[in-house]
């Protein structure tokens, strides 16, 4: 069996073991030699090997056993000799992976994959591109002079060029190797020819010897590294005018290309952790804030706040999905997020951050439906031009601004509007003071008269004068203390301190109460007001009985004032039906239907808010109070026009109340 990186020796039998303890290496000499009979060179290889100086002898049993398992192990991991003899033989390749861990071995290694190559491709640290100088430049010559002759397709470089290994990469460009500048380097350093591949994860320093290296002929090894160096050097700037940048000390700005969304989005996130004093984000979809919300931008952009005091202003559409989340960041971190709307556009999309008013990197969006970073991003640009990161500042500063000025129009515009409804309430308060003092005058002026007319006479009037006298007083004073009710009520609506004595009533019998009262106010006894209840329709509430009147009596007394050369007829009727909360709670309609002139247009919009009137036919409160009592009972109230019909237009107003109901006995 052949078994790589034998270094020791022994042999086991099955009652004794012997073992060398040191053991110097091979003498090979080599001598040429000539017989008379031909004047063909013989080469003849002496091998000489010293005799080891000490040995280990053992018949222990547990000694030999455990030796045996020793060689058993070996035996298990090796080729077959007539299997290495024919590789030897036909150069067939063996496949195997290995990590190396003695630094000679590995400079031997990498030495024997450089010279064997026939195409040769590295991504080196700074560091890894001195300790190829170092130990392989010589190698490498040769490989170039065998590419003059066509034996040998070329040597590629990637690695970060700046002003400390300038000098360096000029010495390479010169001897002919291809090389390319990249800013952000992938975590390791490897070499990847035809046959083979070389990896580590240091970062050798200063050319400092690699200590451990991975090493592979297997060709998915081969072929990943192999595609990881060619999306690399698609993103990567020309040596050549890289080296020039630093010769003419012009301002070395870094703009790199990079078309894998999955480096991106790395390089993405490096770049929010890498922020010491400010983080500006502009997510040009709901979509793109949702997907980074995903990948951890925005708890990363949370720490910089929280740890470091980095400030972070964000620029974003509006949406219901991201609204719980801005308010909380809002909320939360105060003067440390700041989070203003922008209109998402359909144009050309993209995630823009700039960290430190120093980096800037641009992502495209490819497709905003897709749900991940990697799926949606398309071509990213990362830049610390000056120039460039400063262009995007003021960019943002001018979108930042400009939702500012809009937030400020609309607040102006509130504040427009917020005057223009104060200016009618002042004028409908007028309106009020004015209806109201009409109202006032109306019933005090006839008891002023009467009393004053009892005063001139002395008491000398008869019977029935006095008594109209009388009736006439008692009428007007109703009327002042229905005025004074209405403005108590309208202030106890107002600051919600309305309270109701429930108890259970016949909503009929409420209606008919309803309908004698107005009967006994209206003087102008041609008005009709029909009401037929059915006996199978009997409805029960669980209500205050003069609140429910009060609202029927204000809707009665309404349609009497507007139906007087009309035609003169009401109607009221009621109904079942079940309510719209969705908890079969059935309820009652009650409808007030009159043939009169109908409602306003200009009043219909604010019918049911304080001081709506247009004439001085009342003080504009007895539907803000009905409205009000009907929503303490949990109910609904609303009105319309009636079509146009031969009996006239008018209206029809409507409310409901909950139904409870009554056990039969």
């Amino acid at each position: 069996m052949h078994l790589d990186g034998v270094k020791g020796n022994f042999g086991v039998s099955d009652t004794e073991y012997l073992a060398t303890s040191t053991m110097r290496e091979l003498q090979i000499e080599t001598t040429a030699t000539a017989t008379p009979a031909t004047t063909a060179t013989t080469a003849t290889t002496a091998t000489t090997t010293a005799l080891p100086s000490h040995a280990v002898y053992s018949n222990v049993k547990e000694n030999i056993q455990q030796h045996q398992y020793l060689f058993d192990t070996l035996w298990g991991k090796g080729t077959p000799a007539e299997q290495k003899i024919r590789e030897i033989e036909e150069g067939t390749l063996h496949y195997e992976t290995k990590i190396l861990d003695n630094p000679e071995e590995i400079v031997s290694e990498i030495g024997r994959l450089t010279a064997n190559s026939n195409e040769l491709s590295n991504c080196f640290t700074p560091g890894g591109m001195q300790y190829s100088y170092n130990h392989f430049f010589e190698i490498k010559k040769k490989l170039l002079d065998k590419q003059q002759k066509g034996g040998h397709k070329g040597i590629r470089y990637i690695s970060n060029i700046n002003k400390d290994n300038a000098k360096l990469a000029r010495i390479f460009l010169d001897a002919g190797i291809e090389i390319r500048h990249i800013k952000n380097l992938p975590p390791m350093s490897f070499g990847v020819s035809d046959k083979e591949n070389a990896t580590t994860i240091e970062k050798m320093e200063a050319g400092k010897m690699v200590q451990s290296l991975l090493l592979s002929n297997e060709a998915p090894y081969v072929g990943h590294f192999y595609s990881i160096f060619e999306e690399l050097w698609k993103n990567g700037i020309d040596a050549s005018d890289r080296l020039s940048d630093i010769n003419e000390d012009a301002d070395l700005a870094d703009i790199e290309v990079i078309q894998s969304s999955s480096r991106a989005r790395v390089l993405y996130l490096d770049l929010v952790r890498s922020a010491a004093e400010e983080l500006l984000l502009v997510f040009a979809t709901t979509g793109a804030f949702t997907r980074q919300k995903t990948i951890g931008v925005i708890e990363l952009c949370i720490k910089a706040a929280k740890q470091r005091n980095v400030k972070v202003r964000i620029l974003m559409p509006a949406h219901e999905s991201s609204e719980q989340t801005v308010g909380k960041l809002r909320q939360n971190y105060p003067g440390q997020i700041n989070i203003r709307y922008i209109e998402q556009t359909s144009g050309t999309k993209a995630t823009i951050l700039l960290v430190d008013r120093k980096i800037s990197l641009v992502m495209e969006l490819r497709d905003d439906s897709r749900g991940t970073f990697d799926e949606a991003i398309g071509l990213s640009t990362y830049s610390n031009s000056r120039s460039g990161v400063l262009s995007y500042v003021s960019i943002f500063e001018n979108l930042w601004l400009t939702e500012l000025y809009a937030q400020v129009k609309q607040a102006n515009e509130q504040l427009a509007s917020a005057n223009e409804r104060l200016k009618l309430h002042d004028k409908m308060q007028q309106e009020f003071i004015n209806v109201a003092a009409h109202e006032l005058r109306t019933p005090v002026q006839p008891i002023l008269s009467i009393v004053g007319l009892l005063r001139s006479t002395k008491g000398h009037v008869d019977k029935d004068k006095l008594d109209n006298s009388i009736d006439l007083i008692d009428r007007n004073a109703k009327r002042l203390t229905r005025l004074t009710e209405d403005l108590l009520d309208a202030t106890k609506i107002e600051s919600q301190s309305l309270k109701l004595n429930k108890e259970v009533l016949n909503l009929g019998e409420l209606i008919s109460s309803a309908i004698q009262d107005i009967k006994n106010q209206i003087e102008d006894r041609s008005v009709q007001v029909w009401y037929e209840p059915k006996r199978e329709d009997i409805i029960f509430l669980e209500a205050d009985r003069h609140r429910v009147v009060q609202v029927i009596t204000n809707l009665l007394s309404n349609a009497v004032k507007f139906t007087k050369g009309h035609g003169e007829t009401i109607s009221i009727s009621t109904e079942k039906k079940k309510g719209n909360d969705g908890d079969n709670q059935e309820v009652a309609v009650v409808c007030v239907k009159d043939n009169g002139s109908g409602i306003d247009c200009d009043i219909f919009p604010r019918l049911f808010e304080k001081f709506a009137t247009k004439s001085f036919q009342g003080t504009g409160l007895g539907l803000f109070i009905c409205k009000g009592i009907v929503n303490a009972h949990h109910g609904e109230i609303w009105a319309e026009n009636n079509a146009e019909s031969d009996e006239g237009k008018g209206d029809t107003f409507y409310f409901t109340l909950p139904i409870v109901n009554i056990p039969e006995q």
